[in-house]
């Protein structure tokens, strides 16, 4: 027959006290433990006061899910289009989220009945010298004969006290927080993909700066010689001219380098080869980031429930907080419904009939006594991990607050160096276009020249390099405030490659 339950047998005076107990829990069931509450967020009354005399400024309109369009740029948008499709860590993301909700269907599927059927057939033949031996056997039994079985078992742990409850409860925000998780990579992939295409177009900008001063620093070289072959200059001129020239020409070089770099680094953003990009980024270079004239930045308030490190932390504690209950509910007794029933016969044409039906029914009851202190380490283990995922959830916090002040500062006194560095680039250019020409007269030396040319090309690389210091200070401002993972393109799920 098929294997029995074992049960344990309770001391008289404890079944007394501990099945009166056990009832009502029988009946209702209760789940130990700590309750999750969200903590408390204490969040400024508003963001740090913008200058209005900026070319950009902030306001506490909703913060733009798609922020990165305020630049204009169809280049980008498509850019960002293909990264929501295409980026290796966005789709291992989304893989995780696959774990954790197949890790929640496992826990809660233990506080469900179980069902088993098993069936077997074996040819026996008994040993004549085994235990057989001892026993006396039946008058006419064979020592050779066929033997059938059909066994139906069925269990249900009742969960008396949430124990699976909690541990389902534990398991689902963990699948919160890899949702989280993953709403993060999109916010840093998006981020980062920004930042590094502005960083393209400003070595872009800068390249095309140098390749004007080169085309002047020729200019220059050929207008040296004329002159002395008129005598009207020296060979000090011409010399300084060719030096002009090589040092304006050996800029060219780390400027492309780093071209390459940023668009092999777009590329790895897409999951692309290196090199497949630079066709298509060199082709339409583009221009220089507008500075956006108003960038809604929602309300302090808002800033928890939209960052996802935030909402991960706050799930990641809530788990911390289910661990607890796991680990009291191991300390008290649990019960288990078990059932058999099914058939035995050595006979197939007998296997359905009601003389080889066979059944156990029963519950099992499981109670710790005595666990070396395994038990008690563990609930103190939960404890200080749920201690130390609030310090975690608070910190962030605190952390996000200080990105965005971070943030809003940086945007704001990279606009006020923009007025500077414009007005240098306006004078030096005046002042290079005066030198020139009066050297074409033959009033200065070509020392003037090569000093004016010089501030000029510096002016003119501060002023696109400040440009290009806004608008990563912009993006990095969306960045602290969470905008973008929303976006419907980023929470569209792949489901191309995983399997039902």
């Amino acid at each position: 027959m098929g294997a029995f339950a074992s049960r344990i047998s309770l001391p008289k005076r404890m079944r007394h006290h501990l099945l009166p107990a056990l009832f009502p829990a029988l009946l209702a069931g209760c789940t130990l433990g700590p309750d999750f509450h969200a903590p408390d967020v204490v969040a400024p009354t508003h963001w740090p006061e913008q200058p209005r005399d900026l070319a950009g400024t902030t306001y506490g309109g909703p913060v733009d899910i798609q922020w990165w369009k305020q630049f204009h740029d169809p280049v980008l948008d498509g850019l960002i289009e293909r990264l929501a499709k295409q980026n290796l860590e966005l789709q291992r993301g989304f893989q995780r989220i696959l774990e954790a909700r197949s890790q929640t269907r496992i826990a809660a599927a233990q506080g469900l009945p179980n069902l088993d059927w098993a069936g077997s057939y074996s040819r026996v033949h008994q040993s004549e010298t085994g235990f057989i031996s001892l026993v006396e056997p039946r008058p006419g039994a064979p020592n050779e004969y066929d033997f059938y079985q059909n066994t139906l078992g069925a269990s249900w742990d009742l969960d008396l006290f949430g124990q699976i409850r909690r541990a389902t409860e534990a398991q689902r925000a963990g699948q919160d927080a890899a949702i989280e998780a993953r709403h993060g990579v999109a916010l840093s992939t998006i981020a980062t993909m920004v930042q590094s295409y502005m960083q393209l177009r400003g070595v872009q900008d800068q390249i095309a700066i140098a390749e004007r001063h080169l085309a002047l620093a020729r200019h220059d070289v050929a207008l040296a010689e004329a002159r002395i072959a008129n005598g009207a200059a020296s060979s000090l001129d011409l010399a300084q001219a060719r030096t002009e020239r090589a040092n304006t020409a050996a800029a060219l070089p780390p400027l492309r380098n780093s071209e390459s770099a940023l668009i092999n680094a777009i590329g790895l953003l897409l999951a692309e080869p290196p090199r497949s990009l630079s066709e298509t980024l060199r082709r339409h270079p583009g221009v220089l980031p507008v500075v956006v004239p108003r960038a809604p930045i929602g309300i302090p308030s808002q800033l928890a429930r939209r960052r996802p490190d935030i909402r991960e932390a706050e799930a990641r504690l809530h788990a911390a907080t289910a661990g607890i209950g796991v680990a009291i509910a191991a300390f008290y007794p649990d019960i288990t419904l078990t059932g058999q029933m099914g058939t035995q016969t050595l006979s197939a044409a007998s296997f359905f009939s009601l003389p080889s039906r066979q059944f156990a029914t029963g519950p099992t009851l499981s109670v710790p006594l005595f666990q070396g202190g395994r038990l008690r380490g563990t609930l103190a283990l939960r404890r200080a991990e749920q201690r130390d995922a609030a310090l975690a959830f608070h910190q962030t916090v605190l952390r996000a607050w200080n990105e965005v002040d971070d943030a809003l500062t940086a945007y704001t006194q990279s606009q006020r160096r923009l007025v500077e560095t414009e007005t240098a680039l306006k004078e030096s250019r005046v002042a290079a276009s005066v030198a020139r020409e009066r050297y074409r007269q033959g009033a200065v030396d070509f020392l003037q020249v090569d000093i004016a040319e010089a501030q000029a090309l510096a002016a003119e690389a501060a002023a696109s390099s400040n440009r290009i210091q806004i608008a990563t200070a912009f993006v990095a401002l969306y960045r602290a405030l969470g905008g973008g993972w929303e976006s419907a393109e980023f929470n569209r799920e792949n489901t191309a490659n995983t399997d039902d």
